[in-house]
């Protein structure tokens, strides 16, 4: 896209914020989108380049905002197989497996989810998130398995991330989890920011970050004879904060199993089952998968709903507890 917009603002605009004012005028744009577009230094009032998005602006005001995306690098494409479950003219859906990053970043330029998709649908994908990510419209982790909703096209893009934006897309995770969360089922609903200590982290805050919900319930607790207690959990999101699941299973004072990062790095164990070591340590990642996924279709008018079974890996750990406690 390459075209600059101009606007002049209105005497019952004064006061508004800059991104507010800017998604009620380009509508075809989500409001997350057009924050980047500020913060990349693409939005001048009154020739002055703006690059806060929660600049107040004034009547008479005259914002220029240039819709030219800024060069990026350019996509390796990667011929990857892709488990799609579904698929239309306006939408995937894929089932990513673990290990595999959503699309390139620090030290992931190839074989990503989005390298993936380049070489598969070529440039018949949306590209609201630039080259660079195309189609992409939410992320889950490398080592967290799969529903993944892909856009086409930017008109379904704009819907989807609406959706996102209003909470109604529905997403449950399962997951395995050291010992007991209590109360057994509830809602966790904090502030999620960077961990000032290791910036590829993230922690709750009681002061700062963005807002974070997650309900959750136990589906079984397993108490078994030489093995800590471990509990299924399914969680469901409100919002899609980075390592949402993972951050408030840590402030319950829990973490998924496989999980360094937000666990024990080395857990320790007094006696424990030979059978079950085995498996734990052959987890490829935290035992977390996103099982379930439903949304309006962006141009159908249809509730969609799609499910997935839990990857290898965590099935070989929870028929190994289901069978102990049987």
């Amino acid at each position: 896209m390459n075209k600059t917009m101009k606007f002049l603002v209105s005497k019952g605009d004064n006061s508004k914020r800059l991104d507010i004012y800017l998604t009620k005028k380009i509508k075809i744009f989500t409001r997350s989108y057009l924050k980047k577009i500020i913060e990349g230094e693409q939005v001048k009032i009154n020739q002055i380049l703006i690059t806060s998005p929660s600049n107040k602006i004034k009547t008479d005001d005259e914002i220029y905002i240039n819709l030219t995306q800024k060069e990026e690098g350019e996509l390796i494409p990667n011929k990857i197989d892709l488990d799609i479950i579904y698929e239309d003219k306006d939408i995937l859906v894929i089932n990513k497996a673990k290990g595999m990053v959503v699309h390139p970043g620090a030290g992931n330029i190839k074989n990503t989810l989005a390298n993936a998709l380049a070489y598969k649908f070529k440039k018949n994908l949306s590209s609201i998130n630039g080259k660079m990510r195309p189609g992409i419209v939410h992320r889950i982790d490398k080592d967290t398995s799969g529903l993944l909703v892909i856009a086409k096209n930017n008109l379904s893009h704009s819907n989807l991330s609406k959706q996102f934006s209003n909470h109604t897309i529905k997403r449950k995770y399962k997951c395995l989890v050291w010992g007991v969360i209590r109360p057994l089922n509830g809602r966790i609903e904090t502030l999620i920011t960077r961990n000032k200590f290791n910036r590829q982290l993230m922690t709750v805050s009681e002061i700062k970050g963005k807002r974070a919900i997650t309900n959750y319930k136990t589906i079984k607790v397993f108490n078994i004879k030489d093995i800590p207690k471990i509990s299924l959990i399914e969680c469901e999101l409100e919002t899609g904060r980075t390592h949402q699941i993972r951050v408030h299973l840590k402030y319950k004072g829990s973490s998924i199993l496989g999980d360094y990062h937000y666990g024990t790095k080395k857990q320790k164990f007094k006696k424990t089952r030979e059978d079950f070591l085995n498996i734990l340590n052959n987890l490829q990642g935290q035992a977390l998968h996103a099982q379930t996924l439903e949304f309006d279709h962006p141009t159908k008018n249809k509730w969609l709903s799609f499910e997935t079974k839990i990857p290898s890996d965590f099935k070989k750990m929870l028929n190994l507890l289901e069978n102990l406690s049987s």
